[in-house]
């Protein structure tokens, strides 16, 4: 299996970074980090990632909606990440969460469609 690729979306830089550096250091290769729904979508199209990581609410749009615009070129899997609760009937990681934590949800949205 090759390495994933994997798009960062979040508005606060320091947990962008934060994100990059440990998802690097267990092998995914990040292909871009974004802070705004436009800036996901656009990277989305450009980068083709296997995986994005997306904050819910962004300072500048909509995480959900981001996802949402990206679905309509073809489904690519996604882990939803928040500070806060939401009720998006989404599943969701919560901030902050461990590296076991996202490395789970990784590998769950990465999973071939009926593997668990």
């Amino acid at each position: 299996m090759r390495t994933p690729r994997i798009l960062i979306v979040d508005d606060d830089a320091m947990i962008s970074g934060l994100l990059a550096e440990t998802l690097e250091a267990e092998g995914p290769v990040v292909c871009g980090i974004e802070a705004t729904e436009g800036g996901a979508v656009s990277a989305a199209a450009r980068e083709r990632p296997d995986l994005i990581i997306i904050n819910v609410a962004l300072a500048a749009g909509d995480g959900v909606r981001a996802i949402e615009q990206i679905h309509r070129a073809g489904p690519v899997p996604h882990v939803f990440i928040s500070g806060e609760r939401v009720s998006s009937g989404r599943q969701l990681l919560l901030k902050p969460f461990r590296k076991a934590d996202l490395l789970v949800a990784m590998d769950h949205a990465l999973a071939p469609a009926g593997v668990e």
